[in-house]
């Protein structure tokens, strides 16, 4: 695959960003594309490596190891590399419905694994992937192809994130009629305002949509199930129902002052940004403007919350995280081909650094209260440093560092510490049972609920997660539809 030597030969070479302090006037996409000699260089350093890691998609030390989807990912570097960008293109859409998506949002968990990062630079795989599926839109390669026959069998899809969509993409293409109810306003859950622009524009979310219309899958925006449309409904016109509603029961955070004006949710300030946007209107958008920002929670979530206040026109920006700075390099305990545990400069904090002189994240910090001024707006947050001990099986401790108490002004709060499960109204209405996670139970791999005909999948069944796993699960949750409609199936 690729040059028997090119991963010697060549360095990595990956799409550059836009200047950090240039792209935060404006909410496009921050990534710019490598010329197509380089793409085809970087293709050619696919090691020929034998047993390819980069598509295995397990599980190893809690994360992820290679590509959920089993990406073919040696075959499509080759043939970029030989300069074959159609057929590429063919071996990519085989195992990935959206790479439109994935090639931009995806930490890339195939590079984390990939052979040649046991000693060097991992071949960038995210940049070619996104190139290839790219391509193929600019050629008009992409186009609609609905099913040559029908089934007569009606699918029922709740929810129209990743999840949602691959699941409604495969159902589609064995022949049933799918419907994709959305309570949103607008189709694409997640992908559409949970992630902002400048990470994934609206306009890719909106032509993957709208080729799936040209398909044939209808999409019902602004309905809930239990109001809007009931369970016994649902089981009357449709013949299987797949849940892939998300996580989306955000965890908050209760320490004194939790009250006052000015706090909110990370995903609720995203996603109004985002519709501002979208409606060119500042009706509802939670500003940042002026403000002293701080965002309490180290993820990606956290990232795009200092992105988007940098955009806004925030005086200041800090993100809050309870863990220590990531290594450098990896740690005995990480070990290839585990995903790497390791420090990186996400495009939020070069741009923060861009604009504010310096990178916003501070570690082994934790609030302890908030303080509201006289007419109950925020004011300032108090916190105190931790200490972090590990112990001899794995587990650590943390303890407050007696001294390092400190109050910081600001005006604006983003809550953004993860997701405690799913919509708990939907799963109890529709009479699935659930963990203790609030998630949805059904086995991985064959998706069923407690509920005959009822199918969950994404990260309503497994919890907050990556996209690539969203669809992972939505493709293998409609295979197992399509099984209990017709008896068997033939999708992958």
């Amino acid at each position: 695959m690729g040059k028997a030597t090119g991963f010697i030969e060549y360095e990595r070479k990956t799409a550059p960003g836009r200047n950090p302090a240039e792209r935060t006037k404006d909410w496009k996409e921050y990534t710019t594309k490598l010329p197509e000699k380089e793409l085809q260089i970087q293709g050619a350093r696919c090691m020929d490596c034998g047993t390819p890691f980069c598509h295995t998609g397990q599980m190893i030390g809690g994360t992820v190891s290679g590509c959920p989807l089993y990406n073919l990912i040696p075959e499509w570097n080759d043939l970029v590399y030989r300069g074959h960008w159609k057929e590429a293109l063919d071996r990519l859409i085989k195992t990935n419905n959206f790479p439109e998506f994935t090639g931009r949002v995806c930490p890339a968990p195939c590079e984390g694994s990939c052979t040649v990062a046991i000693n060097d630079p991992a071949v960038a795989i995210k940049s070619i992937e996104k190139a290839i599926i790219d391509k193929g839109f600019e050629e008009g390669w992409i186009a609609p192809n609905p099913p040559k026959r029908r089934t007569g069998k009606r699918v029922a899809v709740v929810g129209s994130g990743p999840a949602g969509l691959a699941a409604a993409d495969q159902l589609n293409k064995a022949g049933h009629l799918v419907t994709v109810f959305e309570r949103d306003d607008r189709i694409g859950g997640l992908l559409m305002y949970g992630i902002p622009s400048m990470k994934l524009e609206k306009e890719t979310v909106e032509r993957r949509v709208n080729l799936l219309k040209e398909e044939g899958i209808e999409f019902v925006v602004n309905t809930t199930i239990g109001k809007d449309i009931t369970k016994e409904q649902l089981k009357e016109e449709y013949d299987a129902v797949i849940l892939a509603a998300g996580a989306q029961t955000h965890r908050d955070i209760a320490i004194e002052g939790r009250e006052a004006e000015g706090i909110h949710l990370a995903m609720d300030y995203l996603t109004r940004s985002i519709k501002g946007l979208l409606n060119k209107s500042n009706e509802g958008v939670i500003s940042a403007e002026g403000k002293n920002v701080i965002v309490i929670g180290g993820g990606d979530t956290g990232a795009d919350c200092v992105a988007t206040a940098i955009r806004q026109g925030a005086k200041s920006v800090v993100q809050f995280g309870k863990h220590e700075a990531q290594p450098m390099a990896r740690k005995g305990n990480n070990p290839w081909p585990q995903y790497p545990n390791v420090f990186e400069l996400d495009y939020a904090y070069a741009e923060a650094a861009a604009v504010y002189g310096d990178d916003p994240r501070e570690y082994l910090i934790a609030t302890t209260k908030f303080v509201a001024d006289e007419h109950g707006k925020l004011k300032e947050l108090h916190t105190v440093r931790m200490e972090k001990t590990y112990l001899e099986d794995g587990s650590y401790t943390m303890e407050e560092i007696e001294g390092s108490e400190q109050i910081w002004p600001v005006e604006l709060v983003c809550v953004a510490i993860g997701f405690s499960g799913t919509d708990m109204p939907l799963a109890s209405h529709m009479g699935v049972d659930t963990t203790a996670r609030n998630t949805v139970v059904a086995k991985y791999g064959k998706y069923n609920t407690n509920e005959e005909g009822i199918f969950a999948a994404g990260d309503m069944r497994r919890g907050q997660s990556l996209v690539v796993w969203a669809i992972h699960e939505g493709r293998e949750a409609a295979r197992e539809a399509d099984r209990f409609m017709m008896g068997e199936t033939k999708l992958p």
